[in-house]
């Protein structure tokens, strides 16, 4: 899938006010919140989930999000520590679909839908989600201050006979048992159990064929791929899945939407001719955040782990 795979670039997200307006401190009347369970996924050590999940389960009707807040648990409900399975990331991203689809029709990709990217600088194929963390997604905050809220569900937005949908796209892996868990997370491919002639049939992000110096990254973390194990480690199976709890309030006069715009950090600079293109527009210091990592064993604070960044 083109369009996740070009989204795995490191990334900074923020939201971006107005900042020389003045508004009124509104409080927004009637927050509403709801939890929801994804569809599970299962998982073996040293095992990666790399996989997208369409039409989740999410607020209908014309509303202004607050916050969105996701953690991956197990069949029980417990938060799962990332020293079990490490959260590489969630994508959480918008597209419209007409109500008559059909995914089997293999002649319309993804059954004809339609993505509908955030309001970020990047073009069209990079960075298209609207919330998106990792390890850090349990200690980060999401909430949006009053009278500020993330418009969805417009009408005038939606093209008749259209619906608003939301998928997740995940990667987590494994890394019970693995020879050495930090290199399995940062997808070191010598960590592991390449396919046959991985580097004859494998291609990067622009359709080219991925060169042997590829030393490591998303190309070597596909799904169901295996991080080597320590000899006769041996741990079950499990089912595990995202759950995700998001607050908002019917949309009225009071709320003033927000816009996103995810930032990225490494934006290459290329020419056309007297054209200049740039993966993304960066220039000047917009956003700093803070990085803040484990110290213990518990969910949430585990040790060498980034756990928690500051928002703008």
């Amino acid at each position: 899938m083109r369009l996740i795979s070009k989204s795995f670039i490191f990334s900074l997200s923020i939201l971006v006010m107005l900042s020389s307006t003045t508004y009124s401190q509104i409080k927004s009347p009637n927050i509403q919140s709801a939890t929801y369970l994804s569809e599970k996924f299962e998982v073996g050590p040293g095992e990666v989930v790399s996989k997208s999940m369409f039409d989740i389960e999410f607020p209908t009707g014309h509303i202004g999000v607050k916050s969105f807040d996701v953690d991956i648990v197990d069949e029980q409900g417990n938060s799962v520590p990332l020293h079990e399975t490490y959260f590489h990331h969630y994508f959480a991203i918008k597209y419209i679909i007409n109500k008559t689809h059909d995914f089997n029709d293999l002649t319309k990709p993804f059954g004809g839908a339609i993505f509908k990217r955030n309001d970020g600088t990047c073009n069209e194929a990079i960075l298209p989600h609207y919330w998106g963390f990792g390890s850090e997604s349990r200690g980060t905050s999401t909430k949006i201050p009053d009278p500020f809220a993330v418009e969805l569900g417009n009408p005038a937005n939606i093209p008749e006979g259209w619906e608003e949908k939301w998928l997740f796209n995940i990667m987590v892996i494994d890394t019970r048992g693995t020879k050495n868990r930090k290199s399995c997370t940062e997808c070191r491919c010598d960590q592991f159990n390449l396919p046959q002639n991985f580097y004859n049939v494998s291609t990067e992000i622009h359709g080219k064929p991925l060169s042997p110096e590829y030393k490591g990254g998303i190309f070597c973390c596909k799904d169901n791929f295996q991080c080597k194990l320590i000899k006769g480690f041996e741990a079950p199976r499990r089912k595990l899945a995202l759950r995700y709890k998001v607050t908002w309030v019917d949309w009225d006069q009071h709320q003033i939407p927000l816009r996103f715009y995810i930032l990225d950090s490494t934006d290459r600079i290329r020419t056309n001719g007297s054209e200049t293109i740039h993966d993304c527009l960066d220039g000047r210091t917009l956003c700093t955040s803070t990085p803040k990592y484990g110290t213990g064993k518990e969910v949430g604070n585990e040790e060498g782990y980034l756990v928690e960044m500051s928002v703008c």
